[in-house]
C-alpha cells in the first residue's frame, strides 16, 4: 500500500508518497496552473509512471486545491498537515514552523505533530513567495537568482512600502535612480522577513527551535536573514518544501492504524 498526500497550493502542487514505516519514497511538485483540477491528473500521470496508482492507495489531499483531489479518502487543512509534516522531517519535539507560502505566510508551534498555536497573514502578498516573484519580475531576475544577488549588495537598501502595489511602485523609482539590483533584491528580502518577524512575534513561545517550510526554503541567505531579524537560527531541510504534502502522507498512513 502506498500513503499518498497531496498539497495543493496556489503556486506550486506538491505530492509525497509514505511507505508503512512513514519513510519518503518519492516527491515531486508541479506549478499549479490555473485549473487544480488539471494539476490532479498531470499528478495521477506522474504517479503512474513510478507504478503508483493513486485511485489504489490511501491518499490525503490539502492546500487550497484540496477539494479537486476526488480520489482523496479525506480532506485536511495546510495547517495541520505542517505540523504532521514536520513530525516526519524534523522530529516530534516541542518546534515553531514558519512557512512562507505563495499566497500567504503561516507561523505555527507545534509538539508530535499537532498543532498548539498559528497565525496567518492571508490578507496582503507582502512578506510571502509572491512578493519576491512579483519583485524579481520586475528586476527581471529568476527568482532563485534573488538570494545570491542580494547577497551581492553593497548597502542595506530599506523597502518603506507595506503593500506590494506600493513597494513595486517604490522599486520602479528606485530603478529609475540607478539602484543596483543586488541592493533592491536585499531590499526585497529584507522587507519579506521583517513581516515574518511580525507574525512570528504574535506566538506565545518564541524560544523553540525554529524550522522554515515552503518554496523559499532552499535559499540559504534569506533564511540567515530570518535567523539575523528572529535573533535565533532558523533551520530547514532538503524536502521541507514539501511538508505539507508529507504531513498528508502521514495523515493517509494513520487512517489505516
Amino acid at each position: 500500500m502506498n500513503y499518498i498526500g497531496i498539497d495543493i497550493g496556489s503556486t506550486c502542487a506538491k505530492t509525497a508518497v509514505l511507505d508503512e514505516n512513514a519513510e519518503i519514497l518519492y516527491t515531486f511538485v508541479l506549478p499549479t496552473g490555473w485549473s487544480s483540477f488539471e494539476t490532479v491528473t498531470r499528478i495521477e500521470e506522474a504517479l503512474m509512471c513510478q507504478g503508483i496508482d493513486l485511485k489504489q492507495s490511501l491518499c490525503v489531499s490539502t492546500g487550497y486545491g484540496r477539494e479537486a483531489v476526488e480520489a482523496a479518502q479525506k480532506k485536511v487543512t495546510e495547517i495541520t498537515c505542517h505540523a504532521k509534516g514536520a513530525a516526519v522531517l524534523f522530529g516530534e519535539e516541542p518546534m515553531n514552523l514558519i512557512d512562507i507560502g505563495g499566497q500567504d505566510t503561516k507561523v505555527i508551534s507545534c509538539t508530535k505533530g499537532r498543532v498548539e498555536e498559528f497565525f496567518m497573514n492571508d490578507k496582503c502578498s507582502a512578506g510571502t513567495g509572491k512578493f519576491i516573484e512579483i519583485m524579481a519580475n520586475r528586476l527581471e531576475l529568476p527568482i532563485d537568482q534573488m538570494d545570491s544577488a542580494a547577497r551581492n549588495r553593497t548597502e542595506e537598501l530599506k523597502i518603506s512600502s507595506m503593500c506590494t502595489v506600493f513597494a513595486e511602485s517604490e522599486i520602479v523609482a528606485l530603478i529609475g535612480k540607478g539602484t543596483s539590483k543586488e541592493n533592491i533584491a536585499w531590499g526585497v528580502l529584507d522587507s519579506v522577513v521583517r513581516k515574518v518577524k511580525q507574525e512570528y512575534a504574535k506566538l506565545g513561545d518564541g524560544d523553540r527551535p525554529v524550522f522554515l517550510t515552503g518554496g523559499l526554503c532552499e535559499n540559504q541567505y534569506l533564511i540567515e536573514l530570518l535567523s539575523a531579524q528572529l535573533g535565533r537560527e532558523v533551520r530547514s531541510h532538503a524536502l521541507a518544501r514539501y511538508a505539507g504534502a508529507v504531513g498528508a502522507a502521514a495523515a493517509a498512513l494513520k487512517m489505516e492504524k
